[in-house]
């Protein structure tokens, strides 16, 4: 979960920059930003630049937030157990070993992240460490390998990067919309460039929220796909039992005033970036 937020949060930081990039890029130069060509070309080429900036700097921003210490060599048998598990995984899927870290957190976690299959990181928290059984946890580093073999952050930067292209397209025509309505029949006293560009900056965070409704359900997809990987690097019972312990995990914190307001389900549910336990188990023993 850490992996997909993290990435739409800097992609949308990333957005932001550049679409002040944009309005003055559009300011100096300018182009009409109200051209169909011009707000097309411009769109795709910050759209997909964005989307890629953000999965450049997803390991080092992963690494930083949340404090992961990257093992270069093991201090403990238990962190020589995660290396060899990690190798002995990527070597079945065929892909090179990635970085392994630990972060100090008490929830069960774990990610993968980076942009290249033989460039990657694979994080687990201390609290899936504790709580998990041997088997479980290597079932669940299952599950990030197998993220990684499937491509995934690659193809949902491509996915990304459509989506910020709609983003840029719409905000363009929406901005231009309100400075035709504020101007006079002449074209003159409308917004000045400061006040378009704080209404763009709004139009970018409201347009890219929603955008990230479509990247969360493409990730809710892959989820499955992964634990499908890790049941054949394991086995689909470990993938199963790790499943359920996370499913234990999750109500108790949905205990109290949480599960009062059912803060998992409904409209907030169109921003997961993972289906329901419940049901990504459910396919596991369907398959």
């Amino acid at each position: 979960m850490k992996r997909i937020g993290l990435f739409l949060l800097t992609n949308l930081a990333v957005m932001l920059v550049l679409g002040i990039v944009l309005n003055i890029v559009f300011a100096m130069t300018g182009i009409d930003s109200r051209s169909m060509g011009g707000i097309l070309m411009f769109a795709a080429v910050f759209g997909f630049g964005g989307a890629f900036i953000s999965l450049a700097m997803s390991k080092f921003i992963a690494k930083r937030s949340v404090g992961a210490v990257v093992i270069e060599s093991a201090s403990n048998a238990q962190e020589q157990w995660l290396l060899d598990t990690v190798a002995r995984q990527a070597q079945q899927v065929g892909i090179e070993m990635p970085e392994v870290a630990v972060y100090d957190s008490p929830d069960m976690n774990a990610f993968a992240t980076g942009m290249k299959k033989n460039d990657a990181l694979v994080a687990v928290s201390t609290g899936l460490m504790d709580q998990m059984t041997q088997d479980e946890v290597e079932a669940v580093l299952a599950h990030e390998v197998s993220h990684i073999a499937n491509g995934d952050m690659v193809t949902l930067t491509l996915i990304q990067g459509v989506v910020n292209t709609f983003v840029y397209f719409l905000v363009s025509l929406v901005s231009s919309f309100i400075q035709s309505a504020m101007s006079d029949e002449d074209g003159e006293g409308g917004p000045g460039f400061l006040a378009v560009l704080a209404i763009n900056t709004v139009l970018h965070m409201v347009f890219g929220v929603a955008a990230s409704v479509v990247v969360a359900w493409f990730s809710r997809k892959r989820e499955f796909a992964a634990d499908s990987g890790a049941s054949q690097l394991v086995n689909k019972e470990k993938m199963i039992a790790a499943l359920e312990r996370l499913r234990g995990g999750e109500q108790k914190e949905m205990q109290g005033q949480f599960a009062a307001f059912g803060i998992n389900g409904g409209f907030s549910s169109l921003f997961s970036s993972h289906p329901p336990l419940e049901d990504r188990i459910e396919a596991l023993k369907n398959q």
